[in-house]
């Protein structure tokens, strides 16, 4: 019934197609790569193999699949441990249908989406832990240039390629080069996990 919910909210996005549909994780690493979909959709709570396993298992071994998950919990611990195995979307089943189909979207595209609530458990652990781990993460921009730091702040901000490009009065694909330099001399997985470096260095700039 779950399911069914889900394919009708995406079937109203005109640009998006449901390609196949998984009883348990572990059915759904083994459809993820015969069919290689733009994103993977995946529940929390599944038998066999948990969302949280089988989104870790796609991303190591589905290169060009995105994960998002779904779920009704927003516990901090699903979340880091989603964010950390390489998710990049995060959505709550309570949500607005339309932020599903965004979400989604996002996620397709190469963004990061997470939905307002789960953004509200994320700023609120960065603050919980900032303190205790900005240390950490002033030594690991170290290695970074000035541009690359500035670039990574605008990343933590949330800001895409064309708006960090506008920003900083580069072309975007000069942008597109430092954010993928950033994503390797942090040895981060996407935008999501340099963002959270982003924000417990200290270098995301006041709204």
């Amino acid at each position: 019934m779950i399911r069914a919910g889900v394919r009708a909210i995406l079937a109203a996005g005109r640009d998006i197609e449901v390609v196949a549909e998984a009883g348990d994780g572990r059915e759904a690493v083994d459809l993820a790569r015969a069919h290689r979909p733009d994103v993977a959709l995946l529940d929390i709570r599944m038998p066999l193999l948990d969302g949280l396993a089988a989104g870790e298992e796609i991303v190591r071994t589905v290169p060009g699949t995105a994960v998002a998950m779904l779920t009704t919990f927003s516990e901090d611990a699903y979340i880091a441990r989603a964010l950390s195995g390489g998710a990049t979307g995060f959505l709550l089943k309570s949500g607005d249908p339309h932020e599903l189909i965004a979400g989604v979207r996002a996620v397709s595209g190469g963004a990061a989406f997470l939905s307002p609530k789960v953004a509200r458990h994320v700023i609120d652990g960065f603050g919980a832990r900032r303190m205790g781990r900005g240390a950490e993460a002033r030594a690991r921009v170290e290695v970074l240039t000035p541009r690359e730091r500035e670039v990574l702040g605008l990343v933590g901000a949330g800001l895409s390629n064309p708006e960090i490009a506008a920003r900083l009065h580069l072309v975007e694909g000069t942008v597109k080069a430092y954010v993928s330099a950033v994503l390797d001399r942090l040895a981060v997985r996407n935008r999501v996990q340099a963002a959270i470096v982003a924000y417990e260095a200290g270098l995301v700039p006041e709204a």
